[in-house]
C-alpha cells in the first residue's frame, strides 16, 4: 500500500508516558465529570438544529409544468456526472497509465478514501450527494430486506481493507480495477433490485461517508430541513440497525490493523509465515476486527446486565463512531497532506515529488494523540448521555463502569499501536 509517513518515537514533542497520562486523565476526568452533572440526556438527534435559509429552492413548479427538480436537485445531479466523469478519468490511469508513479491507485486510495473523511466531517455526507450510481432510476424490484441492514456495507468495507492492507500488490493498477470491477457490478444489481434503499445501506463508500457525516455540524432533521446542529444531535441520530456494529468495528478493526501491520514485531512475523503472506495477513485482519467486535460485545453485555437492560449493543453503536474517527484522522492525516499533493501532480501530469518533509513530526503526532484522544473523550459523552436514557436512574452511571472500560482498552490499543 502507498507508505503513509509517522514520526519515529524519538521525534515524539513529548514522552510515551506524558501521552499515556494524559489520555487516560481527559478519559477520568470525562467519566467522572459527566456522572456528577450530567443527570440527564440531552441530545435530540434528528429533531435537534437550527434551520440553515436555502439559497435556492428545493423544487420549483413552473406554469403548465409539472413538478421540476429545483437547483439544489439539479446541482446534486451534476455533481454526480462529475464524480462519474472522475471516476471515468481514474479509470483511465488504472488502464493505460504508465506502470510506475501512476495517478490512479493515488486517487483512489488517498484522495476518495482519505478524502472522504474531512469532507464528510465537514459537509455531512457528500458522497450521498455526488455518488454516479444514484443517477440510475430509483425504480425497486423488491424492498429492500431490514434483515439485511448494514451487512452488505461491512462487507464491502472489510473487502476494501483487504485489498488495501493484506492483498499481495494493493497499490498495483490490476488489483484495484478487479475490486472497482466487483464495486460497480454490486452497486449495480443492488441498485436495480432495491433502488436507492441498497446505496443507502449496501453501497461501503456511501455507508463510510454518511456514518461519519453524522459528526458534521451541518445536517437534516427528520423531516428533511436543513440545519446546523451539535454534532452530538446527529451522532445521537443514528440508529441501531442489523450490521451497523459490524460496520464500525470494520472501521476501528482495519484501521487498528493498518497500525499493527508497521510493527517490527508483525513485519517479522509476515516474512515466512506457514499458511503465506497474504493467508497471515488475512487471518490477522479479521482477528483484529473480531477482537474489537468481542470486546464491545463483552462490555455491552455486561453494562446490560449491571443495568438491567438487553439489546444494549446496537443502541451504543454510536459512540465507536468518534473512536474509528479519531483513528482515521491519526493513521492517514499525514499520508492525506503528503500524499494527496502527489496525488493532485500526478493527475494533472504535472513534474513534481512528494515531500516527505511537509510536515513536522512533532505535528503529525500532535494530531495522532490528540485525536485519538478526542475521538474517545467524544464516545464517553455520546455513551454517557444514551445511558442515562436507557438504563434505570439508580443503574445509569454504575451500567457505564464497562463502557468505560471499553474506552480505556481501546486507548491503549491504539496509542500502543501509534506510538510504540
Amino acid at each position: 500500500m502507498l507508505a503513509h509517513g509517522v514520526g519515529e518515537r524519538s521525534d515524539l514533542p513529548i514522552p510515551i508516558f506524558y501521552a499515556y497520562a494524559g489520555a487516560f486523565a481527559a478519559l477520568v476526568v470525562s467519566f467522572l465529570a459527566l456522572g456528577l452533572l450530567w443527570a440527564d440526556s440531552r441530545f435530540r438527534g434528528d429533531l435537534a438544529g437550527h434551520p440553515v435559509r436555502l439559497l435556492l429552492p428545493v423544487r420549483l413548479r413552473l406554469p403548465g409544468r409539472a413538478w421540476l427538480p429545483g437547483r439544489a436537485g439539479r446541482a446534486r445531479g451534476i455533481g454526480r456526472v462529475l464524480a462519474l466523469l472522475a471516476a471515468a478519468y481514474t479509470l483511465g490511469w488504472l488502464l493505460v497509465g504508465p506502470a510506475t508513479e501512476n495517478a490512479g491507485p493515488y486517487l483512489v486510495c488517498v484522495l476518495f478514501w482519505v478524502g472522504l473523511v474531512p469532507a464528510s466531517l465537514l459537509l455531512g455526507p457528500v458522497w450521498r450527494a455526488l455518488n454516479p450510481f444514484r443517477l440510475l432510476p430509483d425504480r425497486p424490484r423488491r424492498e429492500y430486506p431490514a434483515r439485511l441492514g448494514y451487512w452488505p456495507a461491512a462487507a464491502g468495507l472489510l473487502a476494501f481493507t483487504w485489498m488495501e492492507l493484506v492483498a499481495p500488490e494493493p497499490a498495483a493498477p490490476a488489483t484495484l480495477l478487479l475490486f472497482l470491477a466487483l464495486y460497480a457490478a454490486a452497486q449495480l444489481a443492488g441498485t436495480l433490485a432495491y433502488g436507492h434503499a441498497w446505496l443507502e445501506r449496501g453501497d461501503p463508500f456511501e455507508v463510510y461517508s454518511t456514518l461519519i457525516g453524522h459528526l458534521s455540524p451541518l445536517g437534516r432533521r427528520a423531516d428533511g430541513t436543513r440545519v446546523l446542529r451539535n454534532p452530538f444531535d446527529g451522532l445521537d441520530a443514528v440508529a441501531p440497525a442489523p450490521g451497523l456494529v459490524a460496520t464500525v468495528c470494520v472501521l476501528l478493526g482495519g484501521t487498528a490493523y493498518d497500525g499493527l501491520s508497521g510493527s517490527p514485531f508483525w513485519v517479522n512475523a509476515l516474512q515466512t509465515p506457514p499458511i503465506g503472506r497474504t493467508g497471515l495477513g488475512t487471518a490477522g485482519l479479521l482477528a483484529t476486527v473480531a477482537g474489537v467486535a468481542l470486546l464491545y460485545g463483552g462490555c455491552l453485555g455486561v453494562a446490560g446486565l449491571i443495568g438491567g437492560t438487553k439489546g444494549l449493543a446496537g443502541r451504543f453503536a454510536h459512540s465507536l463512531l468518534p473512536i474509528a474517527v479519531g483513528y482515521l484522522v491519526a493513521h492517514y492525516f499525514s499520508l492525506l497532506v503528503i500524499e494527496g499533493r502527489h496525488a493532485i501532480v500526478l493527475a494533472l501530469g504535472m513534474d513534481a515529488e512528494a515531500d516527505p518533509n511537509a510536515l513536522e513530526p512533532g505535528t503529525i503526532a500532535t494530531v495522532q494523540v490528540l485525536a485519538i484522544v478526542l475521538g474517545h473523550v467524544a464516545g464517553v459523552v455520546a455513551a454517557h448521555d444514551r445511558s442515562v436514557r436507557l438504563l434505570p436512574p439508580a443503574r445509569a452511571v454504575a451500567g457505564q463502569i464497562p463502557l468505560f472500560v471499553l474506552m480505556v482498552c481501546y486507548t491503549t490499543g491504539g496509542l500502543t499501536l501509534l506510538l510504540a
